[in-house]
């Protein structure tokens, strides 16, 4: 019997205490790529097509390694950017806590993936061939008993600690981190209408799916990183595959197209800046409400250091996202500094005319360029450089 276990004890595969660990990140790596690449990037969000072959290799992966069939992720990941922090949402930190997601967003996920309205309004378009029917939809937990079985004899007891990180990864990177920390914790490039927040670089290994506020300003998006120093994994990945023909990248978001001012706005024009409008409102942040507020705190001899961080964090969140305190805090700045009040003042009615886009094309142009004319008349130097920035934009494609 000794001479049993002693034969067995490290399987058919043995290797040295580092071996297993290099193997194992290699092994969650792979997931992670497997997930943001085919689950996000391709089948949720349409951004990229990948070689039938890679495609294929992708979905038994996740198979064995997530138990979690192609229709199922989809759907309630679609659902979630649909109802992202109202009541719906499969997994946001706003309705549930984020306690709660963190520790318990499997389950959170199991229970809507299991919903059959969801699966037929959000999960279509994705594979329903032969072996989606026949082994991964209907024998979704069978794939994670052939990785339990192959670790085990692979590499015998050290395979059992090695499967315990495989399956739990996911749960703990994905539901728990992207899912909860990346709607609760960080910063945000966007003023999107939800809690995402980017990660970076303390998620650095999380394939690009830590970059959540400009995937989520973005969705449809190839590449997650924006800003300069953001590393997207996944990007990179997908660039290899792509020049290797294994991969095709679809949509990409881009930055304003500039050129020479207009003496007014037409269509075209703003309707570039509609396409464009995070990075319209990024740019009102950094070249207006900020400088304004550092000009008004300079004037009363007061240090604008430590007031610009936590400004720029309540204009980035939408005010029902704020915390009471916050949006009181707020409220008496505005009344302390009337420049500054000002140009929140355009900033929300230019916000306003996006939500109001429904109106006829006419309609908007002639607000549009009666905002244009008030904020340059303000007298307010920073605002009229703003109306030369937006008079500047020209004719773009339709956003990513």
């Amino acid at each position: 019997m000794l001479e049993f276990l002693n034969t067995h004890l490290y399987g058919l595969m043995p290797l040295p205490w580092w071996g297993y660990v290099v193997l194992v990140m290699l092994w969650v790596h792979i997931t992670l790529m497997a997930i943001t690449l085919y689950f996000h990037r391709e089948q949720a969000h349409r951004s990229v097509d990948l070689h039938p072959a890679l495609r294929h290799f992708f979905r038994f992966w996740l198979w064995i390694n997530t138990g979690a069939p192609t229709k199922q992720w989809v759907a309630v990941h679609r659902k979630h950017h649909a109802l992202c922090e109202r009541d719906g949402d499969p997994h946001s930190p706003v309705q549930y806590g984020l306690k709660r997601v963190v520790l318990e967003g499997a389950e959170l996920y199991i229970d809507e993936a299991r919903k059959q309205e969801t699966l037929e309004k959000y999960g279509k378009g994705t594979p329903d061939d032969w072996l989606e029917r026949n082994i991964y939809s209907r024998f979704d937990y069978m794939g994670i008993g052939l990785l339990v079985v192959a670790d085990i004899l692979m590499f015998g007891a050290a395979g059992i600690i090695m499967l315990a990180i495989q399956l739990a990864a996911m749960p703990v990177l994905a539901a728990g981190i992207i899912n909860g920390v990346c709607h609760a914790k960080g910063y945000r490039n966007f003023e999107t209408n939800d809690a995402s927040t980017n990660l970076w670089p303390i998620g650095l290994f999380i394939g690009g799916e830590e970059l959540h506020n400009n995937h989520h300003a973005f969705p449809t998006s190839a590449r997650f990183s924006v800003r300069p120093g953001e590393i997207d994994m996944g990007w990179l990945h997908l660039k290899v595959l792509s020049a290797l023909g294994m991969a095709k990248i679809r949509r990409v978001a881009t930055k304003p197209d500039l050129g020479p001012a207009a003496a007014s706005p037409d269509l075209d024009a703003l309707r570039s800046i509609l396409i464009n409008r995070m990075h319209v409102l990024r740019a009102y942040m950094q070249n207006v409400t900020l400088p304004v507020l550092r000009r008004e705190c300079d004037t009363l001899g007061t240090s604008a250091n430590a007031l610009l961080p936590t400004v720029r964090r309540w204009l980035t969140w939408q005010p029902q996202l704020l915390a009471e305190s916050d949006r009181k805090s707020l409220g008496e700045l505005t009344k302390q500094l009337p420049s500054f009040d000002l140009v929140l003042e355009f900033r929300n009615e230019l916000k306003n005319l996006w939500e109001g886009a429904h109106t006829s094309n006419e309609r908007l142009l002639e607000e549009f360029r009666q905002w244009c004319k008030r904020a340059d008349e303000s007298g307010n130097q920073y605002l009229k450089d703003f109306v030369a920035y937006l008079r500047s934009f020209q004719p773009s494609p339709e956003p990513a």
